[in-house]
Parts: C-alpha cells; structure tokens; sequence
C-alpha cells in the first residue's frame, strides 16, 4: 500500500480544498447553494443546463471512461488536457527549490516548462543512442527525485520504451518516487500500454488524453489514472469544475460503439497512410534516416533540415523543426495527415529534392 505522506509537499497534506456547492453533498428539486442564475439559457449548440456546474456530466464521463479501459473509476481524474495533469502532479508533489523531476530528453517539452514555472529542479538524462532510456543514469541521479516522468510513445521521436525496463524501473523506484507515463499515443500501438500495472505498482500514474487518436484537440480532455490515494491528492489542488458542460458531454459521446469503431477505423488508417509515407520517403537522395514510430507522426532525419523545413512553408506545409533538440540535429517530425495530403506532402519534397 502507498504511504501518500511520503511523497505529498507538507502544504498540501495541511491544505482543506476548496468546497464547491457539488461537493458538498446534499439532494434536491430547488438549487440555492452554487449562486447560479436560475434562468435555463435557450439551448445552445446543442447544449442545455448550461446555467448548472458540470458535475453529473463530470461523474459520468468519468464512468464512461472506466468502462472503456476497464479500470475502477475511483481510479480516474479527469483534466483540461494532459497538460494540466503534468502541471497538477509538479504542484502536488514537488517542494519549489528542493524537490527534482526526472525527464529523458528528447522528449515532451511541457514536463520541463511547468517544472520551470513552478521553480522544481530538473534532472534530465539524455536517451540511448536507440532512443532508451539509460538505466545506468537513472538509478545514479535518483536522489530527491519525486516523480519521473515517461513519454511511450515518445515524442518527438514515436519511439517505444522497452517494457522490460518499465518494469525495472518500477520495481527500482517503489518507495522511492512516483512513476509517471504519459501515454498520449498509446491507442496507436494499444498493446504496450501501461495501463493494467497501476494494480501492481501503486506509485504509477499514467496519462491519457482524447487529443490525438480520438481528434478532440480542441475540447482539451485528459486523464490521470492511479492508485486512489493519488488520486485524492490530486482532487485536493483541482479547480473546482474543470471541465466545461460541452467539453463532458462531447467526450462522453464518443465512447459509444459507433464511434469506437471508427476511431480504429482512423487509426488503422492513419496507421496505414504512414507506412506508405515511410516508403515513398525512403526514394529521397537529401534523408539520412527515417526512425521507426509507433504513434501518429514520424521523425526525419536530413542532410538540410533548415532548408527543407522552410522550402515544405513556402509550399504551404507546416511541419515541426526539431534541429534545436539535444540528439535530433537535422530532424524534422511530421505528422501523418490523411492519404491525399500524404500525397501532396510526397510530390512537394520531390519538387524541393530537384531545387536543393
């Protein structure tokens, strides 16, 4: 069982969360106690209660949720995004000045940025040559580390980590900190999930989020799932109501069978679009190597990164230059878009591989 005390900042333990009206508990047909308008706006965008906080729709999405990863829904806590989660787990773990984070670069930038913000030391052990993670390192500069946080599949490389070593690394860091693996990709490659160790290992948390494969960016919903105990940490620090009526109500909708089945129909598409992209690329004189992925992006490796990035702009194709990063000098990630914009991407980098 996870001794909590352990790893939560003093000021949290201490802390009395805010008590939002839904909070407190209470039943009835005449609601006086949240301060909202009583007037029912006329349905908007296919929307109604929208002068009622979100908390039947919250618990529901919730459940909806469980029932898709079949997971206890004690064990879920829905944010704005998985960035909000990354930023929750930093403010309640970690003490400003005296507590570490531990990321493997290249990876998600946002584990660095809200660290910064937060004035929480970094540790940062830089990947194998083969995009794994140095366990060497690792157990070396574990000291006041209070959470770890693991991207798989990576980004920006789609690279996965090797289970074996997720397991070591769990086993290494029990009672030691908290093991944090964001799986934004994961229902691209839904085999290497993480998931089902929350039951082994108490002190992992994985992330989820409905911005990549299920093409809900912009209603900017994630998920925390871990032991009950962090869980309730994490309620602790939330704002109250975090997710809007429309952002629930959306999210719960797409969790019906009609739409599961096409979203393996999306990834098995974009699955097969970015083979055939991986292909037609290998027929390019100016790239050095393309690296295998298991998300819905790939990395590139050229000989003129600068160039090509700026010659795909002046054609109207906006990638994401990556030759600032440690270790991916001359890299370029692109995201797999549908068969037709394959394409276009195609005959665009020929037409540059005859102007470069």
């Amino acid at each position: 069982m996870i001794d909590i005390n352990k790893f939560i900042r003093k000021n949290i333990k201490n802390l009395i969360p805010y008590q939002s009206a839904r909070r407190i508990k209470g039943k009835g047909d005449i609601w006086l106690n949240a301060n909202e308008s009583p007037f029912i706006q006329k349905k908007t965008f296919f929307f109604d209660n929208l002068n009622r906080y979100p908390d039947k729709e919250y618990k529901l999405l919730i459940k909806t949720y469980s029932q898709y990863l079949n997971i206890n829904y004690k064990n879920i806590l829905a944010t704005r995004g998985s960035d909000e989660a990354i930023e929750l787990l930093i403010k309640a773990f970690c003490e400003p000045q005296i507590d570490r984070i531990m990321i493997f670069p290249p990876t998600y930038d946002m584990y660095q940025v809200y660290a910064n913000i937060l004035n929480v030391e970094i540790i940062s052990i830089l990947q194998l040559k083969n995009f794994q993670i140095d366990l060497i390192s690792l157990k070396k500069f574990i000291k006041q580390v209070k959470l770890i946080y693991i991207c798989n599949p990576n980004n920006p490389t789609g690279t996965l980590i090797n289970p074996q070593d997720i397991i070591e690394i769990l086993n290494f860091t029990k009672n030691r900190c908290l093991v944090i693996i964001d799986e934004a990709y994961i229902e691209f490659c839904l085999k290497r999930t993480s998931i089902n160790l929350i039951h082994n290992f108490d002190h992992l948390i994985v992330l989820r989020t409905l911005s990549k494969a299920f093409g809900l960016a912009s209603i900017r919903c994630g998920f925390i799932i871990a032991h009950i105990e962090i869980i309730n940490v994490i309620k602790k620090i939330i704002a109250p109501y975090p997710l809007s009526t429309p952002t629930l109500k959306i999210a719960q909708s797409f969790f019906s069978q009609k739409n599961l089945t096409i979203l393996k129909k999306n990834v098995s598409e974009l699955n097969k679009n970015k083979k055939f992209l991986i292909k037609e690329l290998k027929n390019l004189s100016y790239i050095k190597k393309i690296f295998p992925s298991s998300a819905n992006f790939i990395l590139v490796s050229f000989y003129y990164s600068d160039k090509v990035f700026l010659q795909l702009l002046k054609n109207k194709i906006v990638t994401r230059n990556q030759n600032f990063k440690i270790l991916l000098k001359n890299c370029i990630r692109i995201s797999v878009g549908t068969y037709a914009e394959c394409v276009s991407l195609i005959n665009t980098f020929q037409v540059i591989q005859i102007n470069i």
